[in-house]
């Protein structure tokens, strides 16, 4: 510790201090007498500038810096999931018991994790295994859901010399292993620092997809597992809905929520809904697997900028463990907005629309991130971090820095469409302006799992609707006799699309979640529609609204609300009155 470390300066999060010689970048400091905990940002000789991540008001000159010798870091070890913690791994509740209040008080120190728990520890390595980074020692059955691995810590490599299974806390050492630089005892809790990226053999291709259960998402705009997509949209257009149910139905194995700087009403919402959904693949609830951390708005503007950090490193954690991980972040236009005001304070150069010159590089630094890899370890195992981040423009303007940014660095982008959101078609993802990079990576994929016509039905959809858009324009002008009786049949299909299979009530039950093999079968039975009524719209003489009021068309309608178990036997029937109601025409 520096003794003559004392406070010069106070802005708002920001804290300059003198004295700081012996201080490093990042580096935790206690600020105050109340011992606040901040982190190092910027290094001037003596000089420190330091971001504290709580309300600093009351603090002046004088006041006394402690260093700690630590980087930010988090914890990782058997007891994450379930918890719902702060943006610098403090879980709400212990604060919460510790203030003797809800509202959080300052200088609160209490652990990310349990140190009195005990968890089941079975060795599945032996005395005399040579092991390195990454290697399995045991594994602990963190919930019903998910096995917990527990793994050589990054860059070290023995020969273990003793292990033993038993009930243990985390702080238990279960492990010694027999390094080059003398015997090191490996505990379930290991520690990692946030800002650095965790370790692996490399990354892979992805070539599988992150089924949501959204026909818009999987069918149109496909992301891969491992991947990195992008959901910006105006206010009320629905991004925290949509990432709450990719949360619940996408089929990754470990979520990880990261509510940042959103509205604290919002947050609630989530914190209340989530411990009561169940997980649809298990109907246990979906909290087993779940990971969440929440830095509303009103919480101190420095956290905001760590909790994305501490979530992509727990989520790094789970990946390294083999599981698909999906991480959500809502949203970083306001992490943002925490680095917009951070530098202001540090009176940095500003850039675009105020924001610091190196928003682009942090931006991609953090979806980079995202990936399937090869784990490090000797079982040649494989893990994803998938991550889907929501941008909030000012105004819904997609030209602002922070949509741009984020588009230069994800290959998926559903643009979410206010005018969509108000006449009530959800989701409210805009199938004109989104798109996604990782088709051709997937197509391979869906052929062969789904059907092989799948990648086909997809683009001739793209073709309609976007046939639609420019026909639209001559309607507005002269009206829809004008079009050719074929023309019409686009205009009718491309409503069907929308109507029956683009808009899905996520409040009913059934129609929530769509399988794969439901969505194609639904598409498909709308393309069959077009392609047998267009041997008919040829003729001279054909009555367009026959073919319109056809009874067929409310059974399509109707088919997305139909069980899961009776999708073929039902789409069967369907394409059958499809042909038959058209041929009697």
């Amino acid at each position: 510790m520096s003794k003559d470390a004392i406070i010069t300066k106070v802005a708002g999060p920001l804290v300059v201090a003198k004295g700081m010689s012996n201080a490093k970048m990042f580096e935790v400091v206690k600020v105050s007498k109340e011992k606040l905990i901040g982190e190092v940002i910027e290094l001037h000789g003596e000089e420190a500038s330091i971001q504290v991540y709580e309300e600093t008001s009351g603090i002046g000159p004088g006041e006394p810096v402690e260093l700690t010798g630590l980087t930010l870091s988090v914890e990782l070890a058997p007891g994450l999931l379930t918890s719902i913690y702060d943006g610098i791994q403090r879980p709400l509740e212990l604060i919460e018991k510790e203030a003797g209040s809800p509202f959080m008080t300052r200088g609160i120190e209490v652990p990310g994790i349990s140190r009195s728990a005990k968890w089941d520890f079975t060795a599945t390595a032996k005395v005399g295994d040579q092991v390195s980074g990454g290697d399995i020692l045991g594994t602990v059955p963190e919930t019903t859901l998910i096995e917990h691995k527990v793994m050589v810590p990054p860059n070290m490599s023995g020969v273990i010399t003793e292990i033993k299974s038993g009930n243990f806390v985390i702080e238990d050492t279960v492990a010694v292993i027999k390094t080059a630089d003398g015997e090191e005892k490996i505990a379930m809790l290991q520690k990692w620092p946030i800002r650095i990226p965790r370790p692996t053999k490399g990354k892979l291709m992805p070539n599988q997809p992150l089924v949501t259960g959204m026909r818009v998402l999987d069918t149109l705009f496909p992301v891969a597992q491992g991947g990195a997509g992008a959901i910006p949209g105006p206010f009320g257009a629905g991004k925290t809905v949509t990432q709450q149910s990719l949360a619940k139905y996408c089929n990754a194995q470990v979520i990880v929520y990261i509510g940042c700087g959103e509205r604290g009403n919002e947050m609630t919402e989530v914190l209340t809904e989530f411990p009561h959904l169940k997980d649809p693949s298990s109907g246990e609830p979906l909290m087993k697997r779940t990971i969440m951390i929440a830095n509303t708005s009103n919480m101190p503007v420095a956290a905001r900028e760590a909790s994305v950090y501490t979530g992509i490193t727990i989520a790094e954690y789970y990946r390294d463990m083999g599981y698909d991980v999906a991480l959500m972040a809502d949203s970083t236009s306001r992490w943002a907005e925490a680095m917009r005001e951070m530098s202001g304070r540090l009176e940095e150069m500003p850039g675009e629309e105020g924001y610091p010159a190196y928003l682009g590089s942090r931006t991609a630094g953090f979806y980079e991130r995202a990936g399937i890899v090869e784990c490090l370890g000797n079982d040649s195992r494989k893990g994803s971090l998938s991550v889907i981040g929501a941008v909030s423009p000012p105004g819904g303007d997609f030209s602002e820095p922070v949509t741009q940014n984020t588009l230069r660095v994800t290959k998926v982008f559903w643009a979410l469409d206010a005018k969509l959101a108000y006449k009530r078609h959800f989701p409210a993802i805009n199938w004109l302006q989104s798109y996604t990079l990782y088709a051709d990576n997937l197509e391979g994929w869906f052929a062969k799992e789904i059907a092989e016509d799948f990648p086909e039905n997809r683009r001739l959809t793209q073709k309609i609707l976007q046939d639609e858009s420019k026909l639209e324009e001559i309607v507005r002008l002269v009206g829809m006799d004008a079009l050719s009786p074929k023309e019409q049949l686009t205009m009718e299909t491309a409503r069907m699309i929308r109507e029956d299979f683009l808009f899905q009530n996520g409040f009913d039950p059934v129609d929530a979640y769509s399988s794969l093999n439901k969505q194609y079968r639904l598409l498909k039975s709308i393309l069959t529609f077009m392609d047998v009524a267009e041997s008919k719209v040829v003729e001279e003489d054909f009555d367009f609204k026959k073919l319109q009021s056809l009874p067929v068309k409310e059974d399509i309608a109707q088919s997305s609300f139909c069980a899961e178990e009776d999708v073929d036997a039902t789409f069967d029937k369907i394409d059958e009155a499809i042909r038959s109601q058209i041929s009697a025409l």
